[in-house]
């Protein structure tokens, strides 16, 4: 079963240059094998890059421990530095549609 699946990242760093291209690149490194798309916006701020990495789709976790196992198993290096919080919720798809009392 799929979930459905909500994640936000806050990423920063010292200010350079390209930093929403390097994002995207570590979440395809991360995500490339999942059906998840995410959506970057970008803020420069007292000599910080800021980029916001909204994450949406589907996927094979049930839980968000499971989610936060996935990634201390496959972020890099690079992904960790970089993150300083993140917002997930996933949902479980639910069996049945509840109105003939099967599940």
């Amino acid at each position: 079963m799929n979930s459905e699946t909500y994640i936000d990242f806050c990423f920063m760093r010292a200010q350079s240059d390209n930093f929403a291209i390097e994002i995207d690149e570590l979440l395809k490194s991360t995500f490339g094998k999942k059906r998840l798309k995410w959506y970057l916006e970008e803020k420069n701020l007292n000599g910080a890059e800021m980029v916001i990495a909204e994450v949406k789709g589907m996927s094979d976790w049930t839980s968000e421990e499971e989610s936060i196992r996935f990634l201390e198993e496959n972020a890099g290096d690079k992904f960790w530095e970089y993150l300083q919080g993140y917002k997930m919720f996933i949902y479980p798809a639910k069996r049945g549609c509840n109105s003939c009392g099967t599940h």
